[in-house]
């Protein structure tokens, strides 16, 4: 940070001076004429932990597309598929059984298990051929979304979450004060609080994971000079194939993710893989770290453009991309080649 700070200094203080006023606006009492213009508190406390929560399940699926996408320099255009047929997965488990959890484990599994079919039929014969990886996946999501569309209709479902996440949680943040003087608390959703709590420990997990053990060793080794990693007898195809699963499998499980706090329905396959394509080259390609505050800034400007800007909010998701291809083309956290 300190680096960072001493090479952009003007940079370095407009982001400290945006991140102070956010966090006085969601802890101080506001002002008469603070109100006036942002409106109630209790609006922009929404609008700012939608966008946290949002940015949450952003980052579940830019995650598992930074792996492929970033890392590993496969082109997958069908990975909002993957993320919408976890979704449908979801939605039949939990039906089913009416175990929550359980949804989450088949849903990573299955997407996981196509990911590998993936990786074997389709990204193994045509490595370094992104022109050819982009038309044959873009073939694929166009497919796999109209079977999903065959099968389970243009209906919209939405996957209920367990009773002991139902209903709100009282916050320490107060929104108002009424005139006897009795301050007024915020309450939000537990079930959106705890699925951004577990983004949080899925990514601080992947990037120890990446980082800290062997075989995210072998991964980045493997990016960067594959023939010489083979070289060492380390069976390459191998480790790939686990990383693609894994972030396939990803996917899959934010589709549940989505379809409980929002829904699953024909289209969120593009729109997803819109939103991960923005984050991934917001944040930087293959950057775990870069990933997370990519969906945070996407997150964020998306639900408070809808509350301040409805009719420019998409503008404004746009312009963050460009601003950051104007002056940092690798993204926030990528790495100049």
């Amino acid at each position: 940070m300190i680096a960072y700070y001493n090479r952009h200094p003007v940079w370095s203080l407009v982001v400290f001076l945006v991140v102070a006023f956010f966090v006085w606006a969601i802890f101080a009492a506001w002002p008469p004429g603070l109100e006036a213009v942002l409106g109630k508190k209790k609006v922009f406390l929404n609008a700012i932990f939608n966008g946290i929560t949002l940015g949450g399940l952003y980052f579940l699926v830019a995650s598992g597309f930074t792996l492929i996408f970033g890392l590993m320099k496969n082109v997958n255009l069908a990975h909002g598929s993957l993320y919408m047929l976890g979704g449908y997965i979801g939605y039949g488990v939990a039906l089913a059984t009416g175990f929550w959890l359980l949804s989450f484990v088949v849903a990573f599994v299955v997407v996981a298990l196509v990911g590998i079919v993936l990786q074997y039929a389709v990204f193994r014969r045509m490595e370094g051929e992104d022109l050819r990886q982009t038309l044959v996946t873009i073939g694929i999501s166009i497919v796999l979304a109209d079977l999903m569309l065959w099968i389970m209709g243009g209906n919209t479902f939405q996957i209920l979450a367990p009773e002991w996440l139902g209903g709100p949680v009282r916050l320490p943040l107060v929104t108002a004060v009424k005139s006897s003087g009795e301050p007024v608390y915020m309450t939000y959703p537990i079930v959106r609080l705890v699925i951004f709590l577990a983004s949080v420990v899925i990514g601080v997990l992947m990037w120890l994971a990446l980082n800290r053990t062997r075989i995210g060793m072998l991964v980045r080794a493997g990016v960067d000079d594959r023939d010489m990693l083979s070289a060492t007898g380390v069976r390459i195809q191998r480790v790939f194939v686990l990383v693609f699963a894994f972030g396939a499998g990803l996917a899959g499980m934010a589709g549940v993710v989505g379809g409980t706090f929002q829904s699953v329905a024909p289209g969120e396959d593009t729109r997803f893989l819109l939103a991960s394509l923005v984050v991934v080259i917001v944040g930087g390609m293959g950057s775990i770290p870069g990933a997370a505050l990519g969906a945070l800034i996407i997150g964020l400007a998306e639900q408070v453009g809808s509350v301040y800007f409805p009719t420019y909010s998409v503008v404004l998701t746009f312009l963050i991309m460009v601003v950051v291809l104007a002056f940092r083309p690798q993204g926030l956290f990528g790495r100049t080649r």
